[in-house]
């Protein structure tokens, strides 16, 4: 019974995703589903993210967490549109949050709209939003070996970005046997970019990604 309990919570999720997804594509909207644990950096990222492309895309953001609005008061600050979402507990956002949400987003002309997960490396993987794109932050705070124990959130991510790099010579980290375990269990393509949102350092790595894939997203809605 728990079993069938948990399918139908699923299937009810990935039904409502998929008419996200038609809508997504319909509006040409290139959607992302922002991923980490907490303090890993995702609301920085978009921060700058917001800021720095303001002149080339039209952006908004709906932000995930159990409690407050601090982060989307953050974002809102750099003059994007953001709604918030409190789960009050619940451990990830899903297709039904990200549609109420929706209505209350002017969409007409958005280029991207960023989702920025509740901080959790396991739950948020498992549930569809109809994104284009999975994207995983990983710190280099919280140890080299996170992607070898959560895989499932690599292995789904189009991309995976290792933040605060800044502070390398500071911790026990290896870049590189990170990164190997990212391309060893993330998903095939999966592109790694290290940065450092306090510095910018290597942002302009993750930028290049995003004007690649909204072209993309434009090609697609083209053909």
């Amino acid at each position: 019974m728990k079993i069938s309990v948990v399918r139908n919570v699923l299937e009810a999720n990935e039904s409502l995703a998929g008419q996200l997804r038609a809508l997504f594509g319909e509006r040409n909207i290139l959607a992302l589903n922002l991923m980490s644990s907490p303090g890993a950096g995702k609301t920085s990222l978009l921060e700058h993210t917001l800021t720095d492309l303001a002149g080339e895309f039209r952006m908004a953001v709906v932000e995930g967490d159990l409690q407050t609005d601090n982060d989307a008061r953050r974002v809102a600050a750099t003059g994007a549109q953001a709604v918030q979402i409190n789960t009050e507990g619940g451990c990830h956002l899903s297709s039904s949050q990200i549609m109420e949400a929706l209505k209350h987003l002017d969409l007409d002309g958005l280029d991207i709209l960023f989702i920025e997960n509740v901080g959790n490396l396991v739950c948020p993987a498992s549930f569809d939003l109809g994104e284009d794109h999975k994207i995983t932050l990983l710190s280099v705070t919280e140890g080299d070996d996170k992607p070898e124990k959560y895989p499932v959130m690599f292995n789904l991510s189009s991309a995976a970005l290792i933040n605060k790099s800044d502070l390398l010579s500071y911790v026990d980290f290896d870049l590189d046997r990170a990164r190997n375990f990212i391309l060893g269990v993330g998903k095939p393509g999966i592109e790694v970019f290290s940065l450092s949102c306090r510095t910018k350092e290597g942002l302009e790595g993750w930028y290049g990604w995003l004007r690649r894939e909204r072209e993309r997203k434009s090609r697609q809605a083209r053909n």
